[in-house]
């Protein structure tokens, strides 16, 4: 995010406009009010700060803002968690040491010890990604559930730019619009962690270009968190499927994610999952067995030369 000021003075704007005095404890003394949600003077009255100071504030000069007066403000625009962790990162990025103080750059790869947990839970779909979305590792229930995902030949495979520009998604993610949604505030999220990441850049402006529904999405400056709920899919060979997901940080692997899809015992997802399993395996014999071949033909040409 180049224009950080104009990223803080958006954001709060767009998060004053949308609180009503009601909705703030106020009166709300006439019927023609010519601002959508608060006034600047009415934010910076419930906040306890003087109107000048939070019309600096809102015109994009976080730098050297107290803690204090972030978590007030974020009370009186009534933030999620997500939203006041973003107006954070926001400030540290406004302030002249945030290069310095920037978090360790993810990994591009993980290390063995990391597939091998992933390899630990055959009957669960698993994978690790970045900020990005990238997919660095899966199991193999991991790949053989995001198939039409892992089909798109460009390597990392990344959930949103498979969201936003191959056309399979909105028959694979039964609930396209949600997805759609969240994937655009995951990575406005993730922008305000890092807005200094190239490859980051890089990919909002690909997306921003080829993408009318990202660039509506983009522009709402919507931002959230992804721990834990349920993905509903439909799968290219097994069917619908409601699975339960948990996104868990890795301590030892700063910047990435490990997710992890599970269903109810006894439900009909957990028949798909078995369904998969059966899929999974006949498909990865497949492939070996057309690996094996292959490089006996190549052997058996070498020999005859």
């Amino acid at each position: 995010m180049a224009d950080m000021r104009g990223e803080i003075r958006e954001f709060l704007s767009s998060r004053r406009a949308r609180i009503t005095p009601e909705q703030a404890g106020l009166p709300a003394y006439g019927g023609n009010r010519r601002v959508a949600g608060l006034r600047r003077e009415e934010v910076a009255m419930l906040t306890g700060v003087s109107v000048d100071y939070y019309v600096r504030l809102e015109r994009g000069n976080l730098a050297g803002a107290s803690e204090s007066v972030l978590d007030a403000l974020a009370r009186t625009l009534q933030l999620d968690d997500a939203e006041h962790e973003y107006l954070l990162n926001l400030a540290r990025a406004a302030g002249p040491t945030r290069r310095s103080a920037a978090r360790p750059r993810a990994a591009a790869t993980v290390r063995p010890a990391v597939q091998q947990i992933l390899d630990a839970m055959p009957e669960a779909p698993a994978w690790v990604r970045n900020g990005r979305h990238d997919i660095l590792a899966a199991n193999t229930m991991g790949r053989a559930l995001y198939a039409p995902v892992f089909d798109d030949p460009r390597r990392p495979t990344n959930t949103t730019r498979f969201t936003y520009l191959n056309p399979a998604a909105r028959e694979f993610w039964r609930d396209y619009d949600q997805i759609a949604n969240d994937a655009a505030a995951m990575l406005r999220l993730e922008a305000g962690r890092n807005p200094h990441d190239a490859e980051l850049i890089r990919l909002v402006g690909e997306l921003s270009t080829q993408s009318e529904l990202f660039r509506e999405r983009w522009a709402s400056r919507d931002v959230v968190f992804h721990r834990s709920g349920v993905k509903r899919l439909r799968h290219p060979v097994v069917g619908d499927l409601d699975l339960d997901y948990q996104s868990m940080e890795l301590p030892g692997e700063p910047g990435l994610v490990l997710n992890v899809y599970t269903a109810a015992a006894g439900s009909p997802t957990a028949d798909g999952l078995r369904l998969l399993a059966t899929w999974a395996a006949t498909s990865l014999a497949e492939a070996e067995a057309e690996a094996a071949a292959g490089a006996a033909g190549a052997d058996a040409g070498a020999e005859a030369r």
